[in-house]
């Protein structure tokens, strides 16, 4: 099991784990769990990390069928400006691969923000920590678990 199915678990929090065959040559890894599973693509969220500065990082967690909205991550944050974080910090602050990055059980946990649209479903998918694998899980649960706010950052 993974850090985030652990987490889950040990906190009593009811999740559906989802395993899938992930194609190695595919790089767009919330399109593929969601053809993969016949999840609708809004109902599957990316986990993606910003920067505001060297020191300063958050999780801005949106529908794979959209993208995140830097200027309003920027303002849920309270700060000026922040950039997709780099590839290596991501890994290295999380603990986990791209592509397989979960919102949860980060080795450096950073702020959460979950689009506000993932309040439209009883359950979301998200990352359960490594490529192919994915968890379903309330809303509400994921904040709980990550001392995470909703906020409008995403855009379609």
């Amino acid at each position: 099991m993974t850090p985030a199915i652990n987490l889950c678990r040990e906190r009593g929090i009811d999740i559906v784990v989802h395993e899938f065959h992930h194609d190695p040559n595919n790089t767009n890894y919330g399109q593929e769990a969601a053809q993969a599973l016949g999840i609708e693509a809004d109902r599957i969220f990316k986990t993606l990390m910003v920067a505001a500065d060297a020191r300063t990082f958050a999780l801005g967690i949106v529908p794979v069928s959209g993208t995140l909205d830097l200027k309003h991550m920027a303002t849920a944050m309270g700060v000026k400006k922040v950039a997709m974080a780099d590839a290596k910090v991501v890994q290295s602050r999380s603990g986990y691969l791209l592509g397989g990055v979960s919102p949860l059980a980060h080795k450096r946990p950073c702020p959460l923000f979950l689009d506000e649209s993932a309040q439209l479903y009883d359950t979301i998918f998200v990352s359960g920590g490594k490529r192919g694998l994915d968890i379903e899980i309330a809303p509400d649960d994921l904040l709980t678990l990550s001392d995470g706010v909703f906020a409008d950052i995403a855009c379609f």
